[in-house]
């Protein structure tokens, strides 16, 4: 009996695939890995893009603020961020004129011990101020203008103000913007809500070309350019992980440039030819700490409706041990029962500014228009499962059994990493 496993919270599930299933494991090819991470680090320093090194632009500035992505994200902290500040500090910004700021968008704010992890290394914990992203206080932002699309601009105070801005991220597919990182670390991640409801609209959520790994065209990587530009000056540190999480890309430089590059990167491993679609496709949530809730777990969702063909099955594996999600995507998930599909699309296509977190909900019927999803997950109570608008199922194998005997095809496809990986149909 063939079995595949899956990434599932912060272990993995194998599931066995019954006898007569011929599985196509779609996956990325075996990436290449820095073999010593730390010099490949000081390299990307050493040898920035498209900007001085750190050491020269800190010894024209007197402050810097550093945006990291929240706990949804293993961005490699603890390989770079000591390096960062040392190269900081060299340059004459000290550690009390130095700020790090969770980019948490409309996210919770990070608990300490998630900002540990989130840190990596418990001496830059406790040596320099680390600070939650609000996006709902007013006074923490300030006004920028608008976007040539009339997208209200309002951005954390303290990033704006620093004199030296550094965004810091992970480089992979993004359902929405096309690939996460760079500009995507300004906004949304350090964005009033205003702006990041305003930019999650029914207009942006319903354009085709706001998908994973789209760029050219999508409008929503072309407004995050636009807002980080208006900004000012920022430089960012880049990095792409393999299936282990182990390093394979690290670079230095401005904002666009640098993250340009390691999207041109990220995407020979990303994004994976397949010669055609399947009735029955078994996926993942990605793992810890990307399938703690059921709204990230959408991703894995829309990230397999283009291998599934119309009317075949998605069934996904998440942990979500935290749960739904905010009380505001339950409350748009409640909405999406209570109106149906086409009163709900409806009702949102007509503002300006979404509702808080139920651009999610949108992305979930994207998926669902493609194809019917069975969800595993041993981490909701009923009143979360009851409002996921999906099937759940108690057994994977027997789910898969089922859906290859529904549509008479034996054959399915099986995604393991979820939404890091990108099916291309050719």
């Amino acid at each position: 009996m063939t079995t595949v496993d899956l990434p599932y919270g912060r272990e993995r599930l194998v599931v066995r695939l019954p006898a007569r299933c011929q599985a196509t494991i779609v996956a990325k090819p075996p990436m290449p890995t820095a073999a010593d991470p730390q010099a490949a680090v000081e390299a990307a320093f050493d040898e920035p893009v498209g900007t001085d090194r750190l050491e020269a632009l800190a010894g024209d500035c007197s402050s810097a603020c550093i945006a990291l992505c929240d706990i949804t994200r293993p961005v490699p902290n603890q390989l770079f961020l000591r390096s960062l500040l040392d190269r900081l500090h060299a340059g004459g910004i000290s550690s009390d004129r130095t700020t790090i700021l969770i980019a948490t968008g409309l996210h919770r704010p990070c608990v300490d011990d998630e900002i540990a992890e989130i840190v990596g290394d418990p001496l830059l914990h406790h040596s320099v101020r680390i600070l939650n992203h609000h996006a709902r206080v007013d006074a923490e932002h300030t006004e920028i203008g608008h976007t040539s699309r009339g997208t209200p601009i309002r951005i954390d105070k303290r990033f704006v103000e620093a004199d030296l801005r550094i965004v810091t991220g992970l480089v992979e597919p993004h359902f929405m913007a096309g690939y996460s990182g760079g500009r995507k670390l300004v906004a949304p991640g350090l964005a009033h809500a205003e702006t990041i409801t305003t930019l999650h609209n029914h207009e942006f959520m319903a354009h085709p070309l706001a998908a994973s790994c789209v760029t050219v065209g999508n409008p929503l990587h072309e407004e995050l350019t636009e807002i980080a530009n208006l900004v000012g000056d920022i430089v960012a540190v880049n990095t792409v992980i393999d299936e282990s999480r182990r390093l394979a890309f690290i670079n230095f430089g401005e904002v666009h440039q640098s993250h340009a590059d390691a999207v041109a990167f990220a995407r020979r491993w990303s994004e994976v030819p397949v010669p055609r679609r399947f009735k029955t496709v078994l996926t993942s949530g990605g793992g810890h700490p990307l399938d703690a809730t059921y709204y990230q777990t959408v991703k894995g969702m829309v990230g397999a409706a283009d291998l599934v063909e119309n009317g075949g099955d998605i069934l996904i594996a998440s942990a979500c041990t935290e749960g739904i999600g905010s009380p505001s995507f339950a409350s748009a998930q409640t909405r999406l029962l209570d109106l149906g599909v086409d009163g709900f699309l409806g009702d949102i296509s007509r503002k300006k500014r979404a509702d808080v977190d139920e651009w999610q909900t949108q992305m979930q019927l994207r998926a669902q228009a493609q194809a019917h999803i069975g969800l595993y997950s041993g981490g909701l109570d009923d009143e979360a499962r009851a409002i996921t608008g999906v099937e759940t199922v108690e057994s994977l194998e027997r789910a898969i059994a089922a859906s290859a005997e529904r549509h008479g095809d034996e054959r399915i496809a099986v995604v393991p990493e979820g939404p890091y990986v990108v099916p291309r149909i050719v």
